[in-house]
């Protein structure tokens, strides 16, 4: 669990990825789950997952979850590597579906869809804090931190 846990807890930088990501990718999640910023909402989304993407429940569901409790985890840094793993999932399934539209997002609505050029980004994200770790001010840090000292405490007494 700890190697789960480990991170450089001085590097600001994957702190400063992390939080984006997760900021970035949070409101996607609620317009999933509540229907905010003008999303569907849970039903619908549900719906388009299984039916027309071809999802089992399951699968719909837990995008669903991760793009919004996963991302409260990982702006917090809690459970860092496993949700950003679960991230990079996720967008290889959405880059899935949109490398028909091209690479560049549609800007202009010229054309059919969205191409892949967000979900390449969010998966380059997602990579370093998977294999680096929150980094500086989270909670992953913390309790690694916690847990060292116990074991040192441990030792010297």
């Amino acid at each position: 669990m700890k190697t789960l846990l480990n991170t450089d807890t001085t590097n600001a930088s994957y702190a400063i990825i992390r939080v984006v990501l997760g900021l970035v990718i949070l409101p996607h999640g609620l317009q999933k789950l509540f229907g905010a910023f003008d999303g569907a909402g849970f039903g619908p989304t549900m719906q388009y997952f299984t039916e027309d993407v071809g999802l089992p429940w399951v699968l719909g569901f837990l995008v669903i979850i991760a793009e919004t409790l996963g991302m409260i985890f990982l702006i917090a840094g809690i459970l860092t590597r496993l949700v950003s793993a679960s991230l990079i999932v996720i967008m290889l399934g959405a880059a899935a579906q949109h490398y028909e539209n091209g690479f560049f997002m549609n800007w202009f609505g010229n054309q059919p869809g969205e191409g892949i050029e967000f979900f390449l980004l969010t998966i380059g994200m997602a990579f370093v804090v998977t294999r680096y770790g929150a980094g500086k001010w989270s909670a992953d840090g913390w309790l690694v931190k916690e847990a060292g000292q116990g074991e040192r405490s441990a030792v010297a007494a």
